[in-house]
């Protein structure tokens, strides 16, 4: 498999210093996490942290002085103890890794920090996600701890997140490399599972089947917990436990993505076990023409208002056409039916932020993921490609694996 090197860092740290235009960007990333009693959760790394210094283990700092156009990073403070138990980073991989050749302790990053205090006024960071109030489960707290501890330091602590997010947008040609090879490795997996669909018993065992065929090829595996919904299950948006018995004349909607290299792919095929009804084939095949619909009109320069028009229109007619909702007014009954949003950004983060764009430009990978869900009658359909923004168009990156049943 493709991998990165300390160049790719270094240059997203390049890019970073342009915009901080002379100021200092002090971040932490993630801690480790519980996952019962004395285990701890397996690590993921906070997105921007990774892009500018590939580090994938917790309690790392980093700090950019943009006026000196220099980096260190902050090593976290652990015990003996704990360097026997646990595997951690040490000095020289992590200067490999990221390219930054200063490791500084706890100590001396807060001796620098003080210092960096009389000359700066301002500060940046990067904070908790937007609208991460609306998640409903427990942040990982290294962001907010550090930006609490920078405002003790410094008069004004500022969000770096939305400049990174710009920056993150516009792919270059490594990363869109490693995305397509998510891509192909899950399109290859999900072509093996369709073709046999009929043979498994359970959602738990295409789950497995999945994941070993991920690893086995060398991915990092999912890039996000999958999901193996089957019958009414796939009429909720997001369901992970994938544990029912399949049963015949029902939808199997499989959303799922392999990681590469820290990318994932994310893709959803939506399978007949057994024969399907007619209306069955009346909702796939709306759901597939909407989206067909709506991947045509991709395009540098499109704005992100006229694509959501013409998204909600789209969708709502084939809405309309099976006799789910009577008109275009029906906001109601299309949210209920279509719960999410049609497209993110994909990247580092599968949901990645493309920095509130005005309008799509070259570099940008989007996914268009229409679905209809209808808990009355059991049937949850939902269809996900990967698109990538064009100099003169789009490029749909997950295009060869066919949306058909």
């Amino acid at each position: 498999m493709k991998s990165l090197d300390s160049s790719f860092f270094t240059h997203n740290r390049e890019k970073a210093i342009e915009k901080l235009k002379g100021g200092m960007l002090v971040m932490a990333g993630y801690t480790g996490m519980q996952l019962s009693n004395d285990e701890e959760v397996k690590f993921r790394q906070e997105g921007n942290f990774w892009y500018l210094t590939g580090v994938e283990f917790p309690d790392w700092w980093l700090i950019i002085d943009a006026k000196r156009g220099k980096s260190w990073l902050v090593e976290p403070d652990i015990d003996e103890m704990h360097r026997l138990f646990t595997e951690s980073l040490d000095l020289e991989s992590a200067k490999k890794r990221s390219g930054i050749t200063e490791i500084l302790t706890r100590d001396q990053a807060m001796s620098m920090l003080r210092t960096a205090a009389k000359s700066h006024q301002l500060i940046y960071t990067v904070g908790v996600p937007s609208y991460s109030e609306r998640f409903g489960f427990t942040l990982n707290p290294a962001p907010t701890d550090m930006r609490q501890m920078l405002e003790r330091t410094f008069a004004k602590v500022d969000d770096f997140r939305l400049e990174l997010a710009r920056i993150r947008a516009i792919k270059q040609p490594i990363e869109i490399a490693m995305i397509q090879s998510a891509i192909d490795l899950t399109a290859k997996s999900l072509t093996d599972i369709k073709r046999n669909i009929n043979s498994y018993k359970h959602e738990y065992q295409i789950e497995a089947d999945l994941g070993h065929s991920f690893r086995y090829d060398g991915a990092q595996g999912h890039g996000f917990e999958p999901i193996i919904a089957s019958g009414a299950n796939a009429t909720v948006a997001h369901y992970f436990t994938n544990d029912s018995p399949l049963k015949k004349g029902t939808f199997i909607m499989l959303d799922v993505g392999a990681k590469v290299g820290g990318y994932p792919a994310d893709i959803t095929r939506t399978y007949a076990y057994g024969k399907p009804t007619k209306r069955m084939e009346a909702v796939h095949k709306a759901v597939q023409s909407a989206q067909a619909a709506i991947i045509s009109i991709l395009k540098p320069g499109l704005s992100l208002e006229e694509y959501q028009k013409f998204v909600d229109t789209t969708i709502k007619q084939e809405m309309i056409g099976l006799g789910i909702i009577e008109s275009v007014g029906d906001e109601t009954g299309y949210r209920r039916h279509m719960p999410y949003s049609i497209s993110h950004g994909l990247g580092v983060d599968v949901h990645d932020a493309l920095g509130r764009p005005h309008t799509f430009e070259p570099g940008m990978i989007l996914t268009v993921e229409p679905g209809i869900h209808l808990g009355n009658e059991g049937i949850g359909v939902r269809i996900e490609d990967d698109i990538l923004i064009t100099e003169t168009g789009h490029r749909n990156l997950s295009g060869k694996l066919p949306t058909d049943l």
